[in-house]
């Protein structure tokens, strides 16, 4: 019994049809949002939610079936047990937020395809890299921002009247979102200099900064990447080792066998 429900839990199959199950609820998520559709069909819709959290249910006890203690060891495993155990909390009592939270059931595509879990493990493992640069990109904007609300307070308050106003505005010029024609030529008719300290921080901020962030990434999915093509050539070698392993006892049985009939052909 056990290796059978193994076999199921392990199959690609079974994994596939969780995947369009995943796939499904996120689709019937989105029907949910629209009041007139939840009229006309809002009973199915409820049935098929209430029939996918069971069969996620019921997959989530199979694994803890088949791995046991080793199924909580795997945060991965837990991620998804955390998951289905947020949708079985029902949504009255002071739950109801819980409802809203049933669409995180949609992540659970992460663990599902192994290409999303791989985007993850990179994000997580340039965590420390990642802060450190958003604490030199914060004193940056802390700078910047202190500048801004002193050089622009007085001629343009809706802008940068207060030090959280000035962080806003500058976080939309690092987007580069209209900060051309919709702030810094308009700040420039009354400050014709001002582009000697909008360039700047543009420069440093977005095309530097920012870049940085990215760079970070990259060098963490090749990384990644490398990492899984070396498991990949160590496990080709193991493979080629035991294959001439393999091919020398099959080369010894056959020189055995040969002296076996040479001396059998003798008598």
């Amino acid at each position: 019994m056990y290796n059978v429900i193994k076999n199921i839990v392990d199959s690609n199959k079974f994994k596939n049809f969780i995947i369009t199950l995943i796939v499904l609820n996120g689709i019937t998520m989105g029907l949910e949002t629209s009041r007139d559709l939840m009229n006309e069909i809002g009973l199915y819709i409820d049935g098929f939610n209430m029939l996918v959290i069971s069969i996620f249910t019921i997959e989530i006890i199979l694994r803890v079936y088949v791995y046991r203690v080793s199924f909580f060891k795997d945060s991965w495993s837990v991620f998804d047990f955390t998951i289905v155990a947020i949708s079985l909390i029902p949504a009255s009592a002071g739950f109801e937020i819980l409802r809203i939270l049933r669409v995180f059931r949609l992540l659970r595509l992460i663990t599902a395809i192994p290409q999303m879990k791989k985007v993850v493990v990179a994000l997580v493992s340039v965590i420390p890299g990642m802060a450190s640069i958003a604490a030199l990109l914060t004193l940056i904007f802390y700078i910047f921002a202190i500048m801004a609300t002193q050089l622009y307070r007085d001629t343009f308050p809706q802008w940068f009247g207060t030090l959280g106003e000035s962080f806003y505005t500058l976080f939309q010029i690092m987007t580069l979102e209209s900060w051309s024609m919709g702030v810094v030529r308009p700040i420039m008719e009354v400050h014709p200099f001002a582009w000697t300290f909008f360039v700047p921080f543009i420069f440093i901020v977005t095309f530097i900064m920012v870049n940085l962030i990215i760079a970070i990434v990259v060098d963490a999915m090749a990384e990644i990447n490398k990492d899984e093509e070396t498991n990949i050539i160590e496990e080709v070698h193991k493979n080629e080792y035991n294959t001439k392993d393999e091919f020398s006892k099959l080369s010894d049985e056959i020189k055995e066998l040969k002296v076996l009939l040479l001396a059998r052909s003798k008598n």
